[in-house]
């Protein structure tokens, strides 16, 4: 059976995406390698913030829903998301820079034994940015040089993602036995889960809380992508999480790369994603992110489509 290797991208809901393109293109210095829209309803864009090419484990990716309210925060729901730099000399970059711009931030603190920082974007989407320590990351990530951000400083990609549930017995049940991560650490209301040993990259961080659940709105998290090979693999694991229990709720050629869907015990969405093709596949890695990219079933209707979008810069 093949492994999972990490996260893959992370999808969340935004209001506005001219807000959301300043914050996460401009302020965190992240190329934004793909404006597109929803496939499942094209009247509203789906924006690809990640490294050069947008490479799997970097990409933070957000849906535009201009009637979006509030979230309201809960349990059984994706709370956090790690954003990783390289070093405590990033962290201070990045404290002096979120003064700069003028954004609420806390001071260096620790977040699961690590230098953080604590943020939240313009829809309350809670963030942080953690200290790699100049660990390992995987090799395909590779820094943006015409970022806004230092080339030293930059944000390597994705971190710990933390999941925070009503039963910590139930979701380290589907992430151990279903998905092969290894526990790391465990209290009686958290556990950190990684992939590769004494890795950040790829950790999931569960905590067990009660109260109700949350009510997603703007700045909440849809769903989170692991990363499998290819298509194969996939199959694969369509197998396995049906032979464990849980339905396949939905399967999808994203033209950039192939998934499947799954609800886990809370009803927290997992999509299982291919690395291939890439971002690439409709251009050059030079003009990424530059034009709308619609993928072949949805091109004949381009002039409808960018007709119902507001222009973003």
């Amino acid at each position: 059976m093949s492994k999972i290797t990490g996260h893959h991208h992370i999808s969340m809901i935004t209001k506005n995406a001219h807000e959301n393109h300043q914050f996460y293109h401009h302020l965190l210095g992240l190329r934004r390698v793909k404006k597109t829209v929803n496939q499942d309803d094209p009247s509203m864009y789906h924006l690809f913030y990640g490294d050069l090419t947008g490479s799997p484990g970097t990409g933070l990716t957000f849906f535009e829903l201009a009637h979006a309210g509030r979230t309201h925060r809960g349990t059984d729901a994706i709370t956090r998301i790690g954003l990783l730099v390289p070093s405590y000399d990033s962290l201070v970059y990045w404290k002096n820079r979120l003064d700069e711009f003028q954004m609420e931030h806390s001071e260096i603190t620790t977040y699961g034994g690590t230098d953080a920082i604590y943020l939240e974007d313009p829809d309350g989407l809670r963030l942080v940015l953690l200290n790699n320590q100049d660990k390992p990351i995987p090799q395909e990530w590779t820094k943006w040089q015409d970022s806004s951000v230092e080339m030293a400083h930059q944000i390597l990609g994705m971190g710990p993602v933390e999941l925070t549930v009503s039963s910590l017995e139930d979701a380290a049940k589907t992430i151990v036995q279903l998905f092969g991560y290894k526990e790391r650490s465990k209290t009686e209301t958290e556990a950190v889960f990684q992939v590769e040993e004494d890795q950040l990259h790829g950790q999931i961080i569960i905590v067990e809380q009660e109260g109700p659940k949350e009510k997603p709105g703007r700045g909440s998290v849809h769903h989170l992508a692991i990363r499998v090979n290819d298509k194969e693999e996939l199959e694969q694991w369509e197998q396995r999480i049906k032979d464990f229990g849980f339905p396949i709720i939905k399967k999808a050629d994203r033209y950039y790369f192939s998934s499947i869907y799954m609800k886990e015990t809370h009803g927290i969405i997992v999509e299982l994603a291919t690395d291939g093709p890439g971002f690439t596949l409709d251009t050059t890695v030079e003009d990424l992110g530059t034009r709308l990219e619609l993928p072949p079933f949805l091109e004949e209707r381009r002039q409808e489509i960018e007709e119902k979008l507001t222009p973003i810069e």
